[in-house]
């Protein structure tokens, strides 16, 4: 039995928290995505902040959580969309009493996006790869996308405000699986924490490959086949790999974000053996929907990308053999049958419900 988020069940999980001041008891979850559940995490030294979507304080005392949702949202910037699927998947999961769901939110006044920022808010980049890649903040050189979720990731293993937290999951679907495939490797949080930290990602458009290699056009990887994946709920792995053929059609393909070459922002500094390391050594499961197939929802079509593989199912599945038969890892991938691209699909599946809520 597939779970689904139901007008029904969405409107029984708010009211769990309705009638209720906001975090004004720690077994009352704050489940509106509205001022109402709004908190603010300091950053750099300046005053700088940036807000998140909570449904328990970060600073009150709670024995009763154990486990910490992070959720990070896609191109859009809608964190409050994500905080929705999140506290509805918890809900499904029967997860809301035990378990601290954030979405963190990337506004950003550059650009065409004109998000409208709070006093002291961290405008972060508008467009392009910055913000899913660890890049420099538009307002504050001094601060990347990845220090936002270093500090969530303290807040909540925190033993004096979380002193039962039992497992951490970093969780993003789209260019938020983006955000998260790439932060799972560079992160300089994962190990200093006290408390396991896994990592979710779903159906992003690329990655950030780890040697000069890609995958061939033949076998699973070829085109045609690749389109038609929609037809298997298995994973592929008929991949073979080796140097790319369309240097001169895509003369950037290996540069970060889309490979190790010229990195910039919080990943500059870390060495291209430490990050294989930690890409294959942290626990991740990659999810990709079954008809995840077609060109839509913001796919990248670019000849960067296009090296990676013909549809976002395709690369996921590559790059997951890659990782395990290239770098020794012990990456997951999982098929959500069924589902396109789509978070609530995804992220409201029976099976995909055990990853992002484990048991502690």
């Amino acid at each position: 039995m597939r779970g689904r988020i139901k007008l029904g069940l969405m409107a029984a999980a708010m009211a769990v928290g309705a009638g209720a001041p906001a975090l004004a008891v720690a077994a009352q979850p704050c489940l509106s995505a509205t001022d109402a559940c709004v908190q603010w995490v300091a950053l750099g030294k300046s005053g700088a902040r940036s807000m998140v979507y909570s449904t328990y304080s970060l600073t009150r005392p709670d024995a009763h959580i154990k486990r910490a949702l992070i959720m990070v949202h896609g191109a859009l910037r809608n964190a409050d969309h994500y905080f929705t699927t999140a506290t509805g998947a918890a809900f499904l999961a029967k997860a809301l009493d035990d378990t601290i769901v954030i979405a963190p939110a990337l506004h950003s006044a550059q650009g065409q996006c004109k998000d409208k920022l709070a006093p002291h808010e961290v405008s972060w980049s508008c467009g392009g790869d910055s913000w899913r890649s660890g890049g420099k903040a538009a307002s504050d050189p001094e601060l990347t996308s990845f220090d936002f979720v270093d500090e969530i990731l303290r807040r909540v293993a925190d033993k004096k405000t979380f002193p039962n937290m039992k497992a951490i999951v970093v969780a993003g679907h789209s260019a938020g699986g983006q955000f998260v495939s790439r932060y799972e490797m560079a992160n300089k949080a994962h190990e200093t924490l006290g408390a396991p930290v896994s990592y979710v990602v779903a159906n992003p458009s690329s990655y950030a490959w780890p040697d000069a290699s890609r995958p061939l056009p033949e076998g699973d990887g070829a085109p045609a086949a690749a389109v038609k994946g929609w037809e298997s709920e298995t994973v592929h792995t008929n991949f073979s790999y080796g140097p790319f053929a369309e240097v001169a059609k895509a003369p950037k393909y290996d540069l970060w974000p889309y490979g190790f070459e010229q990195r910039t922002g919080y990943v500059a500094t870390e060495s291209e053996a430490q990050l294989k390391r930690q890409l294959a050594g942290r626990p991740t499961t990659y999810l990709l929907s079954q008809v995840d197939t077609l060109p839509l929802g913001g796919f990248d079509g670019s000849a960067n990308a296009m090296a990676q593989g013909a549809t976002r199912r395709a690369r996921g599945e590559a790059f997951v053999k890659f990782l395990n038969e290239h770098l020794g890892g012990h990456a997951k991938a999982m098929i959500v049958p069924e589902c396109g691209h789509n978070d609530r699909c995804v992220y409201t599946t029976d099976e995909v419900l055990k990853v992002i809520f484990p048991e502690v």
